[in-house]
This record gives C-alpha cells, structure tokens and sequence, in this order.
C-alpha cells in the first residue's frame, strides 16, 4: 500500500512505528476502510520532516482513504488536527476533501505533491496527548519560522529556535552549536541573531527533545500570527485586509496587526455571493438593533469558497461535540453548498485519546541526533506537570504579543542582557544585509553592535523583498532600538554598569557654528538615555508642529477671509466651532508635555527619579480628555465638503481661499490642514504603541500606556472610515487644481489610486506623459505651458472592459505594456522594472473595481479628446530640476503649483499611489537636525519637519513659516561612507544626482527614526505587502 519515494522501506520503519497497522484516526479503533475495486493510482505525500512517502490508492479512493493511510503509516491517533493540501489548476492552496474522490480533486496525480501540514491549531498545546503529535506541531512551527510565516519579535524568534536546536543536537556545546547554525536556516534573518541564539541555547542544558517541542509550543502559542493563514481581502472601502480563520472564530488583520475578531458565538451565518463574503452577526439584545452584516470583497468566487470552506471545518472542529451529519439528499433540486466536516472534532479526539489504552510509540526525529524514549501515557502523570518551565528570563519575555508592525522596530520587551564589551567606532559602517533578510525584523547581533536595518515602512516584510537594507553601527554599542544592553569602554573612563549617553539636543550647534571634538565632549548633557525618554520627546516635537498647523486654520484662515461677506458665514462658523476647541486643548496638552519633559531631562530637580521619568499618565489623561472632542472631530469631514461647496458656488470665496494657500505659513494646501485633527490620533497611536512594546509590563507607566492605547485605538477605529474618505476627497480637490480640461473629476464613488510618468509611444516615438489612474478611468496627461503650470488632458481610458498586456518582446521598448480599452489601445513604458510592476498591479487592480461597478464609468473629460490634443511632441519642459530640488529657493516661488507632488513626479520620471500618500500620513516627525551641504564644512543647526514626502526646515520650532523645503521623492537615503571623512556619529544622506545633503541626529533613535521615515518617501510602498495602519485600495 505505501511505498517510500527514494529508499526500500516497509510502512512505518521511517518513523520506527510497530509493524501492526496501529490505530486509525477517522474511525477509532479499526484498520483502514476498504478501498473500492479499480485500477491504483501512486501518490505522493510530503511529511512535515521533508521527505515524500508514495502511496497506492484505488482510483475511485475518496480522499478520507488517502489520509488514513498517511496517518496509519505514521502510527498517528491524532491525525485530525491535521490535514492534505495541495496546489489545485489555478495554482491555489486548497484542503483535500475527504467525502470526495481523490483522483476528482486531482487532475494531475503525477505532477501533484500533497503536503501533511497542521490544519487545526488548538489554543493550548496540553491538548495535545501524544509526544508524536507535538513533535509534528513542534515540526510545522518550525516550518513557518523558516518561511516567515509565523512573524515575532527577536526574542521570542531567538527562544523558539534554541528549542529547536536543543531537540535537535542536544546540549549546548559551542563548536557544534555554531557549526549547526551556520549550515541550518531557521529564520530568513537568522545570522543577525546568532548570538541571541547560542546564549538562550546555554539555558536548555540536560533538556530532552519533548521537553523542547513542549517548550516550543508554549511560547508559540501566545504569538499574534501562531496558526494563522492570511486570505485577502477588501472592506466596503476598499482598504486592503487579510481574513483568517482560528479556534475563537474569524479574525480581521491589517498587515500582521489584528484589527477585529468576530467570535463563533456572535456570528449568525458565514456565506458567499460571488467575490463577497459576508458575515451575519448576531443582533444584540442589549441594543435594539437589526442584524449586522459584514461585507469583504476577496480576488475571486473561487477564494470565497475556500476561505468559506475552512470556516466551516474550523467551527466544526472545535465548537460542535460530533462530526455533523450529512443532509438528506433534496427530490427536486439542492440549494446551497453540500459541503460539510468530516472527522472527528477536538472534543472527540481528546475523549477517545483519554480512553483509549495506547501504548508507548517510539519514533524517529529525522533532522535530531539524539534517540527519543517514547512518548508519555496519557494515563501517566500530566505531561505538563513534568517539563519543567523555563527560567524567568526567558518564557516571560516570549510571553508577550508579538506582531510584525511597519515602522516599527521588533522590541526586546525589556530584556536584560549580559555587558558586552565593545570597541567605539567613527562614524557608521555598511554591513550587506544577510540574503532574505527581514528588514521589518531587526536582530540583536552582540558581537557586531547593533546589527539593526533602517526599517523602510514602505516595503512590509517579505523574504524575497529586493530592498537590500544597510546595516549600521553606533559607536560600536550594542543596543535593542536604543535601548543598550552594555557599556562602551573609551577614553570617557565610563563607570561600570552606566551607558555612553547618546548625543543629544545641546550638541545641536546654531546656525553656521563649528564645534571642535573637546567642545562635544565638553557639552554631552547628562538627559535620559532611556528610550522612553527620546519616545516622549517625539511626542513633544511632533506637538509644536501640529499645534502651528491649526492655527492656520484657527488663525490664519479666519483673519484672511475677515468679514468678506463672499464668504458663507455658516461655512466659517462650522470651521471655527470644530477646529477651535480642538485648538484649545492641544494648547493645555503641549503644555504639560513640555512641563514633563523638563521634569524628566531635570532641568530643575535632576535627581528626582520614578513619577516624572514618565509619559503614560500625561496621554492617558489627555486622550481622555480628546475623546470628548469626538463630536467636533466627525464634523471635519463636513467642514471640508462645505468649503469645496463654497468654492465651487462663488470666484470670490475660491480666491480668497488661494490667498490663505499664498501665505508663507500655509506651507501645504490648505485642505491638508483640515485633515491634521484626523491623522493627529493615528500618530498618538503609533507613539503609544511604540512604547507599550518597550515597557516591561512591570514598569510603573505600562499600565497607563496600555489604556491610552485602548482608548485612543477605539477612536482611530471609530474615525477611520470618515479619514480614508477625507483623504480620498481631499486628493481629488489637489488634483483638479493640477488638471485642466476636466469639470467634473471629484464624482461620489471615484477614488484616486496612482499618479506618475510614464512614456506613451507613438508616431513620433516615446513621449512622456503624465498618468493618474482612478477607480474606472485612465487619464493621461502633458505639462502645458500655462502659468500656474498645469498638466492639459489628452485623453482617458475607461477601465470597464480593458485588458493590459506586458508587450516588452512585440515593441523592442523596456517595461512597456499596452493597455487595450474598448475604444484605443494605449502602449506605454516605465522607467524601470519596478516602476512597470507597481503600475500594471494598481492598473489590474483598478480594473477589478471598475468591473465590480453598476455601470461603465462615464467621461470625464468636459471637452472632446480633439479639442484638448497637443501635438505629440509637445509640452516641453520649461522647469528644471534646480527649480523644484533647491533647498535653498524652492519655498520663494509660492506664485505657482511648480513644488506639488505631480510636478515633482513629473521632473524625477517616478509616480505615487495612494498607499503612498497613506504611508506619508502616518510618517510624519519634527526635530532638530544639523545639516550639512556636501561641499561645506560646517553644520547649520534647523528645525526640520517631514510632512507630504517632503523635508521643511525653519530656523527654530518657534518660526511661523518655513525658509526652504526639499522634495523627496527620488531621493535616496543611506549612511556616508568612511571616504566621504564624515566622522560624526548618527549622520544620515540624502543625494540625487549632484544634490547631496548630510543630516545628524541628536540620538540613536532619533537617527533611526528619521531614517525610517524619510524611506517611507523615498521608497514605493508595494501593495502585495502590509503597512502599518492600511493597505488601501
């Protein structure tokens, strides 16, 4: 019956079962049903240790025959928590059915590698009786550590993979364990936490191999992404989520990050119509209300089917006592899916295992050197009583919720780490990047210092991402994102036990002042090192900003509409009653921000310790305080639509309102301003987050960071749907300001997705054009030679009914595709590959939604495509690079639309979706940097903000408006090289062609936060990959 695929063996020899068939999963107690008579057909099954058995089933075999021979040839009694999957002729994931033939499901036997995976993850692993189950759960976990399915943090990565290693090859010795590890891949990022590894391999010394699958187990089951398979899928917005399914019920991610739960108890009906699933929820007795339903839009019919499929067998599995019975077969005709669980469920697993006189199993642990004892009775002691719990420095510390979070750093939770020694270095060095790392990852490497990748927010984890991240070291000191775990012994004579003070605001020079060595030395401040400190310091100078940008709507915005009385006084009224009162407050919250603060640099008590070292109970009590704000929040979005409307219906209000974007403090559209109180709480989110997962939860502010978390996470949901169309409306307003020939771009249901050049080919050759791409149309564009520089349509494309084509081999042209649409076909080409792949992604995408729409779209255009035609070769470009880039000059010429987003595309041949713009949002920081110009020798101290892909820079955070800004997008950021003789530390570059500028930090982590922001500009973010707070559209 079963045959092995590479070497003579008789069934179960691989693994030493017994020679007796043992006990079948599926029906307790008995052998193998009989197969039906016919031909038999070989199939190959992969085992969760690598190798390939063959198995000889009858070709009308249905699928529960195949699974019990697998589960008998491994002698396994709990084979129902797992499961066959293969690749079907759509190239999808799909579970085996066992009611159903074999040989129907799979058309190509031949070709087909079925895989025996875990498919039922239960939420304790003492549910699991048998030594054998754990070590193949202990196998799938490492299996998903390996691909970077199962995503945590360092520490916790770091404990699983000791574990391993201790089942594998024993006790800690140091040559074997370095010679293990270099030739075994664990993790996709396993060499930058080497060391981490071998140190928590010291630990396990006289721990046997179940011992270490229990303790795996233990600290995988508390992660976020333990058992978790992601399906995608969209909300009625449209914003890119992931649906998967566990024992509690369905649950929602954002990325890696659970944003919704929806347990079994409160769900009515899972079904699906089409591409949409739809969850019917409960209604609440508590609230007189109408049954909920909640709708997903995923790829296809077929992905509903299969998420909808392993929903089913989920509930069944661990909520029902006994396998569902199947309905009666209908006279007439059926209704609805057939499709039910077949097997036993937990209950009766875990029943029939307590019941059952099983004896002890001995078996084969392929990848371990060391011999198994067997497994432990169920009727013996409880094996959880008998493995003993890991030492309080290391299960705690895996204990914590771990998640993969964009533009955030993988904490260590507060880990205590021995002193490391290490030599001070000048300046930063490159170290490449271990292949297939994870730069959402950062690993501790304690001989290397701080072996940390500037995060790039814009490109989510991926082991095959093809954005290499630089590695950098501080000083030599080892550090957990700022956090240092020794000290560094320099001339400084550093006392034992204290760290190097990073370098903070005081060596800040003023403008156009050198300091010499001694004078830094001189003037280190004695402030906080800890990395709370330098979190809540953000908070504060992200605070100036926000506070300067209300008052262009508090202030500058009414006192330059006056009394005009072309302007709607309702319209100002509603500005004024929505937007002040949230003035106010965030007036009374700087100001006990900056009181905080100075208690904690002790300024005036530098010896007070504990109650002012602290930030959480100044949020706690401030969120508190924004949630009463709620009402006069939900009204912006209403702000912005009256004053669109008031725009729309009057020149004279439309006028006034350019006259306020003319002014120097209005440094941005004046709508973004308007969107500020909204992205302001998602900030506020992401600051708290930050420090919830450096607190130990025994720290006296942990507590109070966690409820400011919670509270401020209950508005951002609250609000979140109003921001995504705030967002969307305010684009398109920025976008008809940039356009002519179009009347009537801003329509309800049209959202914006990509904007950026591209090369048209046509009679006359490649010329380039300007792109913007919205949900059902296509429009392209030149840059005209009007005054306010505005890009003149050309034509559009529909997207109902088009079809794209990558065309590369047919037109000779690199990263060209054409673009048939039901009246012209369109041949265009990117810049690069990159560029191409992002385009045609967003394009299909766009074409799906356009589908899914009632109707075709109709034209947006208000004048016929003959009247709006340019020549082909025209539209020169009138304004250089030198305009747009300068530092220095770009800021003088407020005249014209010549710095916004689109001209900056236009000029740097790059585009921008709005993932992109999403991203920027969240990515918003001000502070105090020095900068450098590259032929200049002295460092000029700014006050720069980063907002809208763009750098601002003032002479102080006092100043009202800005003296310069620089443009990012194109720009690329790394850290100098040893030639370019910047011996500072922290220091940062930007550079584009001939435009090179060098930025210092005050900090370790305010240098990686500036870098990991200015990455989110300077880097595309892909939609295949998970940002932080949404993945849109």
């Amino acid at each position: 019956m079963v045959e092995p695929a590479d070497r003579p063996s008789t069934a179960g020899q691989r693994l030493g079962a017994p020679e007796s068939f043992g006990v079948s999963t599926l029906e307790p107690g008995l052998r193998p049903p009989a197969q039906p008579p016919g031909r038999l057909v070989s199939i190959r099954v992969q085992m969760l240790d690598d190798t390939q058995e063959v198995f000889q089933i009858s070709q009308r075999s249905p699928g529960k025959v195949l699974f019990d021979l697998v589960c008998v040839h491994l002698n396994l009694s709990e084979g129902d928590y797992f499961g066959l999957e293969y690749q079907d002729q759509r190239k999808m994931t799909v579970w085996l059915d066992l009611l159903k033939p074999t040989l129907k499901q799979i058309r190509r036997p031949k070709n087909t590698i079925l895989r025996f995976v875990v498919k039922f993850f239960p939420p304790d692993h003492t549910q699991l009786m048998e030594e054998l189950t754990r070590y193949l759960f202990a196998l799938q976990i490492k299996r998903d550590l390996a691909c970077g399915r199962l995503i945590c943090n360092d520490t916790s990565a770091a404990l699983m993979v000791s574990h391993i290693i201790q089942s594998e090859i024993g006790d800690f010795d140091e040559t074997q364990s370095w010679q293990h590890l270099l030739h075994n891949k664990y993790l996709p990022d396993q060499d930058a936490i080497r060391d981490k590894i071998t140190d928590c391999h010291r630990k396990h010394v006289g721990q046997t191999p179940a011992e270490s699958d229990y303790q795996l187990l233990e600290i995988a089951r508390r992660l976020e992404m333990y058992g978790v398979r992601l399906h995608p899928a969209k909300d009625r917005e449209g914003t890119k989520l992931s649906l998967a399914v566990a024992h509690t019920g369905v649950l929602v991610f954002q990325g890696y990050t659970k944003i919704n739960a929806f347990n079994w108890s409160k769900i009515r009906k899972l079904s699906f119509k089409r591409k949409r699933f739809l969850i019917k929820l409960r209604a609440d007795p508590t609230q007189n209300a109408h049954h909920d339903t909640l709708e997903f839009a995923m790829a296809s019919r077929d992905c509903c089917k299969i998420f909808w499929k392993i929903c089913v067998e989920y509930h069944a599995f661990f909520r029902l006592f006994e396998e569902p019975k199947p309905k009666p077969k209908p006279i007439l005709f059926t209704r609805g899916s057939s499709f039910r669980f077949s097997g036993r469920t937990q209950k009766q697993i875990i029943d029939y295992v307590k019941d059952s006189e099983l004896k002890k199993v001995s078996f084969e642990r392929k990848h371990s050197k060391i011999l198994s004892s067997g497994s432990m009775s169920p009727q013996s002691s409880s094996f959880r009583s008998q493995v003993p719990r890991e030492s309080a420095m290391s299960v705690p510390l895996a204990d914590q919720p771990d998640s993969a979070r964009l533009g955030h750093q993988a904490e260590s939770n507060g880990s205590e780490e021995p002193p490391v020694v290490a030599h001070p270095t000048n300046g930063f060095h490159n170290v490449s990047a271990a292949p297939g790392s994870d730069p959402t990852q950062p690993r501790l490497n304690h001989h290397h210092g701080i072996d940390q990748q500037l995060l790039n927010p814009g490109s989510p984890a991926s082991q095959d991402s093809p954005l290499g991240s630089p590695r950098v070291v501080v000083n030599g000191n080892a550090s957990v994102n700022g956090q240092g775990v020794g000290g560094v012994l320099g001339p400084g004579q550093i006392p034992e036990g204290q760290q190097l003070s990073p370098l903070t605001s005081p060596l800040l020079t003023e403008a156009g002042y050198v300091r010499n060595e001694d004078e830094d030395e001189a003037r280190r401040k004695k402030f906080p090192t800890d990395k709370a400190y330098f979190i809540a310091k953000e908070l504060l100078t992200t605070e100036r900003t926000y506070l300067k940008d209300l008052q262009v709507i508090t202030e500058s915005f009414p006192s330059a509409v006056g009394k005009d009385e072309a302007f709607p006084d309702s319209v100002k009224n509603m500005i004024s009653a929505s937007y002040d009162p949230v003035y106010i407050f965030h007036q009374g919250f700087l100001k006990e921000t900056e009181q905080r603060l100075a208690q904690w640099e002790g300024r005036s008590n530098a010896h007070i310790k504990g109650d002012y070292q602290r930030i959480g109970d100044v949020l706690l009590k401030n969120i508190q305080g924004l949630r009463q704000l709620t009402v006069h929040l939900q009204k912006h979005s209403e702000c912005l639509v009256e004053l669109e409307r008031a725009c729309r219906s009057s020149r004279k209000a439309e006028s006034l309102c350019r006259d306020v974007e003319q002014q120097r403090v209005c440094y941005l559209p004046l709508n973004i301003f308007l969107l500020r109180p909204l992205h302001r709480l998602l900030h506020y989110k992401l600051i708290l987050e930050r420090l919830c997962k450096h607190y130990p939860p025994t720290h006296d502010d942990f507590r109070d960071c966690r409820a400011a978390l919670a509270d401020i996470s209950e508005m951002v949901l609250q609000l979140q749907g109003t921001m995504m169309k705030m967002e969307n409306f305010q684009k398109l307003l920025e976008l008809k300001k940039d356009l002519t020939g179009i009347d009537n771009l801003v329509t309800p249901g049209r959202e914006f997705i990509r904007l950026g050049c591209l090369s048209k080919l046509s009679g006359k050759g490649l010329q380039q054009r300007m792109f913007f791409l919205f949900s059902d149309s296509l429009v392209y564009t030149s840059r005209g030679m009007t005054p306010s520089n505005q890009f003149k349509v050309h034509g559009q494309l529909p997207l109902f009914g088009m079809t794209i084509r990558e065309s590369e081999e047919e037109w000779g042209v690199p990263h060209s595709f054409t673009l048939f649409g039901q009246r012209q076909s369109v041949v265009v080409a990117a810049s690069c590959a990159s560029e191409m792949e992002r385009w045609v992604e967003d394009i299909r995408m766009a074409i799906d939604l356009a589908e899914q729409s009632i109707s075709p779209n109709n034209d947006l255009l208000s004048t016929s495509l003959s009247d709006n035609k340019l020549s082909e070769d025209g539209g020169g470009d009138q304004e250089s690079e030198e305009e747009l880039g300068g530092s220095r000059s770009s800021l003088e010429r407020q005249g014209h639309r010549g710095n916004t987003t689109v001209h900056v595309c236009w000029h740097r041949n790059t585009s921008v979706s709005m993932v992109d713009f999403s991203v920027a949002v969240e990515n918003q920081l001000s502070g105090n940097l020095l900068r450098k110009f590259k032929n200049s020798n002295g460092w000029q101290k700014l006050w720069v903000v980063f907002t809208n892909f763009s750098l601002f820079f003032y002479k102080s955070h006092q100043d009202d408006y800005p003296l310069a800004s620089l443009p990012l997008l194109g720009y690329s950021v790394t850290v100098p090289a040893e030639s370019e003789n910047i011996h500072k530390d922290y220091v940062f570059k930007l550079h584009f062609k001939s435009h090179v500028y060098y930025f210092r930090s005050e900090s370790e982590y305010t240098f990686e936060r500036w870098m990991e922001v200015i990455r989110s500009a300077t880097c595309s973010a892909s939609r295949s990959l998970p940002n932080t707070r949404k993945d849109l559209y």
